[in-house]
Protein backbone atom coordinates (compact mmCIF):
# COMPACT_ATOMS: atom_id res chain seq x y z
CA UNK A 1 0.00 0.00 0.00
CA UNK A 2 1.20 3.51 -1.02
CA UNK A 3 2.29 5.33 2.38
CA UNK A 4 -0.33 7.94 1.27
CA UNK A 5 -2.84 5.49 1.53
CA UNK A 6 -1.18 4.36 4.88
CA UNK A 7 -1.34 8.01 6.12
CA UNK A 8 -5.14 8.45 4.94
CA UNK A 9 -6.30 5.51 6.64
CA UNK A 10 -4.70 6.13 9.86
CA UNK A 11 -6.30 9.72 9.91
CA UNK A 12 -9.50 8.16 9.21
CA UNK A 13 -9.20 5.51 11.98
CA UNK A 14 -8.31 8.48 14.60
CA UNK A 15 -11.42 10.31 13.35
CA UNK A 16 -13.69 7.73 13.81
CA UNK A 17 -12.19 7.00 17.27
CA UNK A 18 -12.44 10.22 18.60
CA UNK A 19 -16.08 10.42 16.71
CA UNK A 20 -17.13 7.25 19.08
CA UNK A 21 -15.52 9.17 22.08
CA UNK A 22 -17.38 12.26 21.95
CA UNK A 23 -20.80 10.39 21.56
CA UNK A 24 -20.11 8.55 24.47
CA UNK A 25 -19.24 11.49 26.56
CA UNK A 26 -22.40 13.23 25.50
CA UNK A 27 -24.55 10.62 25.90
CA UNK A 28 -26.93 11.22 28.29
CA UNK A 29 -27.67 9.36 31.69
CA UNK A 30 -30.58 8.42 33.02
CA UNK A 31 -32.29 10.22 35.34
CA UNK A 32 -32.39 9.43 38.92
CA UNK A 33 -34.74 12.36 39.98
CA UNK A 34 -37.45 10.84 41.97
CA UNK A 35 -36.17 7.41 42.45
CA UNK A 36 -37.49 5.48 45.73
CA UNK A 37 -34.86 2.94 46.80
CA UNK A 38 -35.11 1.31 49.83
CA UNK A 39 -32.40 0.40 51.92
CA UNK A 40 -32.08 -2.65 54.81
CA UNK A 41 -29.45 -1.83 57.42
CA UNK A 42 -28.50 -4.20 59.84
CA UNK A 43 -26.25 -3.75 63.67
CA UNK A 44 -25.37 -5.74 66.06
CA UNK A 45 -23.86 -5.15 69.60
CA UNK A 46 -22.06 -8.21 71.97
CA UNK A 47 -21.62 -8.44 75.54
CA UNK A 48 -20.58 -10.77 77.84
CA UNK A 49 -23.36 -12.81 80.07
CA UNK A 50 -23.93 -11.43 83.23
CA UNK A 51 -26.68 -13.65 84.81
CA UNK A 52 -27.19 -17.59 85.04
CA UNK A 53 -30.19 -19.36 85.69
CA UNK A 54 -29.05 -22.85 87.20
CA UNK A 55 -31.63 -25.98 87.41
CA UNK A 56 -30.82 -28.08 90.28
CA UNK A 57 -32.81 -31.60 91.09
CA UNK A 58 -32.82 -34.34 93.35
CA UNK A 59 -34.34 -37.79 92.64
CA UNK A 60 -34.75 -40.91 94.71
CA UNK A 61 -36.39 -43.99 94.13
CA UNK A 62 -37.65 -46.60 96.83
CA UNK A 63 -40.63 -49.13 97.30
CA UNK A 64 -41.70 -46.97 99.80
CA UNK A 65 -42.97 -43.90 98.51
CA UNK A 66 -42.76 -42.10 101.63
CA UNK A 67 -39.22 -43.17 101.75
CA UNK A 68 -38.57 -41.92 98.72
CA UNK A 69 -40.21 -38.52 99.27
CA UNK A 70 -38.54 -37.79 102.86
CA UNK A 71 -35.36 -38.29 101.18
CA UNK A 72 -35.88 -36.03 98.42
CA UNK A 73 -37.30 -33.19 101.11
CA UNK A 74 -34.51 -33.34 103.03
CA UNK A 75 -31.91 -33.07 100.28
CA UNK A 76 -33.80 -30.68 98.86
CA UNK A 77 -33.59 -28.56 101.69
CA UNK A 78 -30.36 -29.19 102.60
CA UNK A 79 -29.00 -28.05 99.35
CA UNK A 80 -31.49 -24.82 99.20
CA UNK A 81 -29.54 -23.81 102.28
CA UNK A 82 -26.40 -24.36 101.13
CA UNK A 83 -27.45 -22.30 97.87
CA UNK A 84 -28.48 -19.75 100.11
CA UNK A 85 -25.14 -19.77 102.25
CA UNK A 86 -22.92 -19.55 99.29
CA UNK A 87 -24.90 -16.77 97.54
CA UNK A 88 -27.62 -14.51 99.26
CA UNK A 89 -28.24 -12.54 96.88
CA UNK A 90 -29.73 -15.38 94.18
CA UNK A 91 -32.98 -16.08 93.50
CA UNK A 92 -34.51 -19.28 94.49
CA UNK A 93 -37.96 -21.06 92.94
CA UNK A 94 -39.28 -24.18 92.89
CA UNK A 95 -40.05 -25.26 89.18
CA UNK A 96 -41.10 -28.71 89.49
CA UNK A 97 -41.83 -31.60 92.14
CA UNK A 98 -42.79 -34.98 90.91
CA UNK A 99 -44.08 -38.49 92.09
CA UNK A 100 -44.88 -41.17 90.12
CA UNK A 101 -45.07 -45.29 90.30
CA UNK A 102 -42.02 -47.33 88.65
CA UNK A 103 -43.74 -50.62 87.23
CA UNK A 104 -41.53 -53.76 86.71
CA UNK A 105 -39.84 -54.40 82.82
CA UNK A 106 -41.26 -57.52 81.61
CA UNK A 107 -40.46 -58.47 77.96
CA UNK A 108 -43.22 -60.20 76.28
CA UNK A 109 -42.37 -63.29 74.93
CA UNK A 110 -45.04 -65.59 73.34
CA UNK A 111 -43.12 -68.99 74.21
CA UNK A 112 -43.48 -68.06 77.70
CA UNK A 113 -46.68 -66.30 78.83
CA UNK A 114 -46.71 -64.76 82.16
CA UNK A 115 -48.72 -66.41 85.06
CA UNK A 116 -49.87 -63.59 85.81
CA UNK A 117 -50.18 -60.71 83.29
CA UNK A 118 -51.63 -58.17 85.56
CA UNK A 119 -48.03 -58.36 87.57
CA UNK A 120 -46.29 -55.93 85.07
CA UNK A 121 -49.28 -53.67 85.96
CA UNK A 122 -48.37 -53.67 90.11
CA UNK A 123 -45.71 -50.90 90.70
CA UNK A 124 -42.38 -52.24 92.45
CA UNK A 125 -41.63 -49.07 93.51
CA UNK A 126 -41.88 -45.21 93.70
CA UNK A 127 -39.64 -42.47 91.98
CA UNK A 128 -39.95 -38.60 93.50
CA UNK A 129 -37.52 -35.71 92.39
CA UNK A 130 -37.87 -31.75 92.97
CA UNK A 131 -36.35 -29.22 90.51
CA UNK A 132 -34.74 -25.99 92.14
CA UNK A 133 -34.15 -23.27 90.08
CA UNK A 134 -31.52 -20.50 91.09
CA UNK A 135 -31.03 -17.31 89.61
CA UNK A 136 -28.13 -15.26 90.28
CA UNK A 137 -25.09 -12.45 88.83
CA UNK A 138 -22.31 -13.25 90.69
CA UNK A 139 -20.74 -15.57 88.34
CA UNK A 140 -17.31 -15.52 90.40
CA UNK A 141 -18.96 -17.04 92.97
CA UNK A 142 -21.30 -19.82 90.77
CA UNK A 143 -18.82 -22.87 90.26
CA UNK A 144 -18.48 -22.82 94.35
CA UNK A 145 -21.71 -22.56 94.87
CA UNK A 146 -22.41 -25.23 92.51
CA UNK A 147 -19.90 -27.39 93.96
CA UNK A 148 -21.08 -27.36 97.36
CA UNK A 149 -24.81 -27.85 96.02
CA UNK A 150 -23.71 -30.93 94.24
CA UNK A 151 -23.24 -32.94 97.75
CA UNK A 152 -26.84 -33.27 97.57
CA UNK A 153 -27.98 -32.15 94.58
CA UNK A 154 -27.94 -32.79 90.74
CA UNK A 155 -27.20 -30.04 87.57
CA UNK A 156 -29.46 -30.55 85.45
CA UNK A 157 -28.58 -27.18 82.93
CA UNK A 158 -27.38 -24.26 83.18
CA UNK A 159 -28.21 -21.09 81.00
CA UNK A 160 -25.97 -17.94 80.79
CA UNK A 161 -27.75 -14.73 79.51
CA UNK A 162 -28.11 -10.90 79.49
CA UNK A 163 -29.66 -9.53 82.74
CA UNK A 164 -32.70 -6.91 81.79
CA UNK A 165 -31.24 -4.18 82.95
CA UNK A 166 -27.92 -4.65 80.67
CA UNK A 167 -30.13 -5.72 77.55
CA UNK A 168 -32.04 -2.35 77.78
CA UNK A 169 -29.17 -0.85 77.78
CA UNK A 170 -28.07 -2.83 74.97
CA UNK A 171 -30.97 -2.12 72.98
CA UNK A 172 -29.97 1.96 72.96
CA UNK A 173 -26.83 0.63 70.88
CA UNK A 174 -27.88 -1.94 68.83
CA UNK A 175 -30.68 0.72 67.76
CA UNK A 176 -27.59 3.45 66.68
CA UNK A 177 -25.08 1.33 65.57
CA UNK A 178 -28.70 0.14 63.06
CA UNK A 179 -28.83 3.29 62.13
CA UNK A 180 -25.69 4.29 61.22
CA UNK A 181 -25.60 1.44 59.09
CA UNK A 182 -28.01 2.85 57.23
CA UNK A 183 -27.11 6.01 56.65
CA UNK A 184 -23.56 4.22 55.69
CA UNK A 185 -25.64 2.56 52.61
CA UNK A 186 -27.08 5.72 51.67
CA UNK A 187 -23.80 7.20 51.17
CA UNK A 188 -22.68 4.19 49.37
CA UNK A 189 -26.15 4.04 47.12
CA UNK A 190 -25.89 7.41 46.48
CA UNK A 191 -21.99 7.04 44.76
CA UNK A 192 -22.93 4.35 43.07
CA UNK A 193 -25.72 6.38 41.15
CA UNK A 194 -23.47 9.53 40.39
CA UNK A 195 -25.31 11.40 42.94
CA UNK A 196 -24.85 13.68 46.30
CA UNK A 197 -26.35 12.41 49.31
CA UNK A 198 -27.11 15.66 50.63
CA UNK A 199 -30.15 15.10 47.60
CA UNK A 200 -31.16 11.81 49.41
CA UNK A 201 -34.51 11.96 51.45
CA UNK A 202 -35.86 9.56 53.96
CA UNK A 203 -39.34 8.73 53.58
CA UNK A 204 -39.76 6.13 56.11
CA UNK A 205 -37.77 3.95 58.71
CA UNK A 206 -39.35 0.27 59.60
CA UNK A 207 -37.31 -0.64 62.70
CA UNK A 208 -39.27 -3.95 62.46
CA UNK A 209 -38.24 -5.06 59.48
CA UNK A 210 -41.63 -5.95 57.79
CA UNK A 211 -42.59 -5.37 54.19
CA UNK A 212 -40.69 -8.60 53.26
CA UNK A 213 -37.93 -6.71 52.95
CA UNK A 214 -35.69 -8.22 55.94
CA UNK A 215 -35.50 -11.91 56.95
CA UNK A 216 -35.78 -12.57 60.76
CA UNK A 217 -35.53 -10.25 63.71
CA UNK A 218 -34.10 -9.81 67.26
CA UNK A 219 -32.19 -11.56 69.81
CA UNK A 220 -30.15 -14.16 68.73
CA UNK A 221 -30.37 -15.96 72.52
CA UNK A 222 -27.04 -18.21 72.61
CA UNK A 223 -28.06 -22.17 73.37
CA UNK A 224 -28.72 -23.00 76.80
CA UNK A 225 -25.65 -25.38 78.44
CA UNK A 226 -27.02 -28.44 79.07
CA UNK A 227 -25.76 -30.92 81.20
CA UNK A 228 -26.31 -33.93 84.15
CA UNK A 229 -24.18 -34.34 86.98
CA UNK A 230 -25.18 -37.18 89.79
CA UNK A 231 -25.13 -35.88 93.20
CA UNK A 232 -22.95 -37.17 95.88
CA UNK A 233 -23.75 -38.01 99.55
CA UNK A 234 -20.74 -37.47 100.93
CA UNK A 235 -17.01 -35.82 100.48
CA UNK A 236 -16.48 -32.73 98.57
CA UNK A 237 -17.08 -32.03 94.92
CA UNK A 238 -14.35 -30.22 92.91
CA UNK A 239 -15.69 -27.21 91.74
CA UNK A 240 -17.43 -27.19 87.91
CA UNK A 241 -15.57 -25.54 85.19
CA UNK A 242 -18.23 -22.60 84.13
CA UNK A 243 -17.45 -20.42 81.14
CA UNK A 244 -20.13 -17.64 80.72
CA UNK A 245 -19.57 -16.85 77.25
CA UNK A 246 -21.35 -13.72 75.41
CA UNK A 247 -24.80 -12.47 74.04
CA UNK A 248 -25.09 -11.33 70.38
CA UNK A 249 -28.07 -9.04 69.80
CA UNK A 250 -28.69 -8.06 66.48
CA UNK A 251 -31.13 -5.75 64.40
CA UNK A 252 -32.45 -4.79 61.04
CA UNK A 253 -34.35 -2.03 59.71
CA UNK A 254 -35.74 -1.21 56.12
CA UNK A 255 -35.23 2.85 55.09
CA UNK A 256 -37.39 3.91 52.04
CA UNK A 257 -34.70 7.12 50.69
CA UNK A 258 -36.32 9.38 47.86
CA UNK A 259 -33.40 11.24 45.76
CA UNK A 260 -34.86 14.54 44.88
Amino acid sequence: MAPSRLILAAVLGLALNAQAQTGAATAPAFSTSGTLVVVPAFGEVKRANDEATVTFSVEEQDKDRAAATARVNQKMKQGTDILRRQDPQAELKTVNYYSYPVYPEVPDNPARPLANPEARRIPIGWRVGQNLEMKTRNLAQLPKAAAAAQKLLGINGIDYHLSPELEKQLDDERIAATYRNLNQRIASIARAMGRSVNDAVIDTVDFEGSGNYAGERGVQAPAPMMMRAKSADAGDVPEPSFEPGETTLQMRLVGKVKFR
